[in-house]
């Protein structure tokens, strides 16, 4: 099932990623709360989708290679926790704190906290354990 889960999510940031790198002002009209940021800033975008293509590639790389791709789940992991911590200290000082968080819910806390419980989870750290004793 994380194996499942892991593929899932990172299909959906690759995709993600790619449209920032490729459809960048579509995906900055398309995408609810993204305008309220500022004006639209094609290399931003396109830096962040480079992030999460990179992310997204992790997490397809550890749903087929789960032993050899741990690091690369951590890292994901890493990163989607980062910008999702970014997005909490913004929803705090805002006007609407509640709103923005239930907004960011599902596209930007929901994927950091799977990749968190993904690399966390005592399987994932079991695989790791068993590769340092062989």
């Amino acid at each position: 099932m994380a194996r499942t889960i892991a593929g899932a999510l990172g299909a959906i940031l690759a995709l993600n990623g790619l449209a920032m790198l490729f459809a960048g002002l579509w995906w900055y009209a398309a995408v609810p709360g993204v305008t309220a940021t500022g004006p639209y800033n094609p290399h931003f975008v396109r830096d962040i989708g480079a992030a999460y293509l990179v992310a997204g590639g992790a997490l397809a790389a550890y749903a087929a290679w789960p032993r050899e791709a741990w690091s690369g789940l951590v890292a994901a992991a890493a990163f989607l926790t980062l910008h999702a911590a970014i997005h909490v200290y913004d929803a705090v000082c805002g006007t609407h704190p509640l709103a923005d968080v239930l907004r960011d819910l599902a596209g930007v806390y929901l994927p950091a906290a799977l990749a968190l419980w993904l690399a966390a989870r005592p399987a994932a750290k079991e695989t790791r354990h068993a590769e340092a004793a062989v």
